[in-house]
């Protein structure tokens, strides 16, 4: 072919009509800065609601430990001074809207209930906040050697004293036998059964010696037996009637009596009255 005929090449377009940008719409998102704006008013808000529930959650519990100690105390009626720590488990807000608090523990070092006086450990479980029964309750209370002397006074032991010595007690007394007095010296195990404290015997001294069940038997007739026996001493009488002991072991230098409650015992007036024993 000749080159008189020769192709010419396209124009180039881009140089004879070069495209024209329009300001603002070369793939700038004019929306973003709103939606940049919404996102911090969205994370304001959020942080002002969060800080505002903190806020009412502390609130909250600087000011249901009084609340609840004054019920507590108005309720079992108790020294206006009496020390009482209380304690709610979990977040407090949920719980004071649904009008039951889930978890609530009191405890204090000294407080007389009935007869007894010690350290107290309550867990109450279900706790209305407009009336009405608890759903459960437990607690502990923990008694000295005298205390715990006086729940067993009443039995038929020979008791002068009584000593701790982990996990048994040993009361000492003495018994009358041809008019002598002969000492005696009784270890055993204590305990809980049906509600009542029991005694199970472990060890026996008789003037020093150490007899088993078949010789104190022999030697001491009746007494001798029930010695040899475990001992059930009722204490509903020394309690209230709300109150139902479920175990009792020896700590250290203390008693500790495990303690069933009432749901019924804040609001019922003769659940808190000591109960009998029949």
């Amino acid at each position: 072919m000749s080159d008189d005929n020769r192709t010419e090449p396209y124009p180039d377009v881009s140089i004879e009509h070069p495209t024209l940008v329009i300001p603002g719409s070369a793939g700038v998102a004019a929306p973003a800065p709103k939606r940049t704006r919404w996102r911090w008013v969205v994370g304001i808000i959020v942080v002002l609601l969060i800080v505002l529930v903190v806020a009412a959650e502390l609130i909250a519990r600087a000011i249901l430990p009084g609340i609840v100690r004054g019920i507590v105390i108005e309720q079992l009626e108790l020294p206006d001074d009496q020390q009482l720590d209380v304690h709610a488990e979990g977040i407090l807000l949920p719980q004071l809207i649904a009008g039951s608090l889930t978890d609530l523990r009191l405890s204090t070092e000294s407080v007389t209930i009935g007869d007894l006086t010690g350290a107290v450990d309550v867990t109450a479980l279900g706790v209305p906040l407009r009336g009405g029964d608890l759903d459960s309750a437990s607690g502990t209370v923990r008694i000295d050697q005298d205390q715990f002397q006086s729940l067993i006074g009443e039995t038929d032991l020979p008791i002068d004293s009584l000593t701790f010595d982990a996990p048994d007690v040993t009361a000492a007394g003495s018994v009358d036998v041809l008019g002598f007095a002969l000492p005696l010296a009784l270890t055993a195990t204590p305990g809980a059964e049906g509600g009542e404290l029991t005694l199970t015997p472990v060890k026996l001294l008789v003037g020093g010696v150490e007899l088993n069940a078949d010789q104190v038997s022999d030697r001491f007739g009746d007494l001798g037996e029930r010695l040899t026996q475990t001992q059930h001493i009722c204490i509903a009488d020394r309690l209230p009637a709300g109150l139902t002991l479920t175990g009792l072991t020896i700590e250290g230098t203390e008693a500790v009596a495990d303690l069933a409650v009432a749901g019924g015992i804040v609001s019922d007036p003769t659940l808190q009255e000591n109960g009998v024993c029949e």
